[in-house]
């Protein structure tokens, strides 16, 4: 079984005292009906609604939504439901489908004798399906696929091999050649494979690049279908239009990557493409990363959301949509020009999001300056900038002659080297920032 990070969060809301009820969110296939089944385990008894799988649960939040209505109806619904008062855990899955369950979690709330986690996609999208949102009544997560320590895990990585490059990382000393060296062919591989769970657990089982390919090309082609069943009518063929022309997008020369909705269809703009964009977002299919018109704190203060840059929510996902022979590239480490700075780009955003940084980025539309992103640290800004090789820094060296910028990152495919307020790190070295 695939050790992940998000159980542990499970195990953090299941001690709180007073707890809300726990909305589950993430884009599909990333493991959070599978992981939560495990949580269930440590209650002594559990009810699971899937409203996909089985439409008729649907009619449990028929009529009124008290508590005791919806529990009694419950064993109406489902054969053999147990409740033991304060260890029973209720699972309402794809809760998507189904928007008077979602009106509901405030009234179990209320109630509070169970636990309750509800879990689904595209929940974004179909806000305007519920009644009314139980703002107040329910705690959000939001579940990625793997990060790059959990795939290390997976490979068998020990905690010991882990700790050892986070301490380099900590004391920005050069991790040792050997396991250096492993650590980066290892990031090809994540690049490669990505984080899916069921990628994942083909690829570690057999090794089989083309059998995790195979998997990867059918979870694209599932998004697809999730588009034409789910996007509005009249925006079916622009939210796939925009999704597709990302590898594309994220291809171009590196200072100019920011998405154009014009790569989509010429001489077209936000009025007929924006909606596509947000609803990717919803959907979890994509993160976004606006531009900074300062690097100043706090960042938030000068987002310039007209100018942004789209990345795929999984990097394996967008290696796929290259195509086998980019993924053999990057494992082979012959992969060159601007589609390997585009990986490199979306495994760091990838890293970033997963350690619960918002991802933006800097570029001046009148001077040579980008910087892929800025962070926040201690109240000061934090560039990073990411290099497919151990190639100049110009517009990182830029923002270290500013006196308020305290220091910077440089990711590399080299080790950790330290120059001034100048940090070089090893790329996998983003799962630490």
């Amino acid at each position: 079984m695939l050790r992940r990070k998000f159980y542990d969060k499970l195990l953090e809301w299941k001690r709180k005292a007073n707890k809300k009820p726990l909305l589950v969110k993430g884009a599909r296939q990333v493991g959070k009906t599978f992981i939560i089944r495990q949580f269930a385990k440590t209650y002594d008894a559990y009810v699971e609604l899937n409203f996909l799988k089985n439409p008729e649960h649907c009619s449990i939040f028929d009529g009124a939504l008290d508590a005791e209505s919806i529990y009694s109806r419950m064993t109406l619904v489902v054969r053999d439901v147990k409740f033991v008062l304060g260890r029973t855990l209720i699972f309402l899955d794809e809760i998507q489908e189904c928007g008077a369950a979602r009106t509901a979690l405030k009234f179990l709330a209320e109630d509070g004798r169970y636990d309750v986690v509800a879990s689904g996609s595209l929940l974004g999208i179909q806000q305007n399906e519920v009644a009314s949102i139980p703002v107040g009544y329910e705690e959000t997560l939001v579940m990625h696929s793997l990060d790059l320590e959990e795939f290390l895990w997976a490979k068998g990585y020990s905690e010991e091999h882990i700790a050892a490059v986070r301490c380099s990382f900590d004391r920005h000393e050069k991790v040792d050649d050997l396991l250096n060296k492993m650590f980066h062919k290892e990031t090809r591989d994540y690049i490669a494979i990505g984080g899916m769970p069921e990628v994942v657990d083909a690829f570690v089982e057999n090794m089989d690049y083309g059998e995790a390919d195979g998997i990867q090309r059918r979870i694209v082609g599932d998004y697809m279908d999730d588009i034409m069943n789910y996007a509005p009518y009249a925006e079916k063929p622009k939210v796939r239009n925009c999704f597709l022309s990302i590898p594309r997008q994220l291809a171009r020369e590196s200072e100019n990557r920011k998405f154009k909705y014009s790569e989509v269809e010429k001489g077209v703009g936000a009025r007929k493409y924006g909606n596509s964009v947000e609803w990717l977002r919803d959907a979890e299919m994509v993160e976004m990363a606006c531009n900074q018109s300062a690097p100043l704190f706090p960042l938030s203060a000068y987002v310039d959301d007209s100018i942004f840059k789209l990345y795929v929510s999984d990097v394996g996902l967008l290696t796929c949509m290259y195509g086998f022979g980019v993924k053999a590239a990057v494992v082979g480490e012959t992969i060159s020009g601007t589609v390997k700075g585009a990986l490199y780009e979306n495994f760091a955003a990838s890293c970033l999001v997963r350690t619960g940084h918002p991802i933006r980025y800097i570029r001046h539309r009148h001077e040579p300056l980008e910087v892929e992103f800025l962070l926040e640290q201690d109240g000061k800004v934090v560039p990073v900038e990411i290099k497919a090789s151990n190639s100049s820094t110009a517009s990182l060296d830029k923002l270290l002659s500013r006196d308020d910028i305290p220091f910077g990152y440089k990711l590399t495919n080299g080790n950790v080297v330290v120059s001034g307020k100048k940090i070089t790190l090893p790329h996998y070295m983003a799962m630490f920032l």
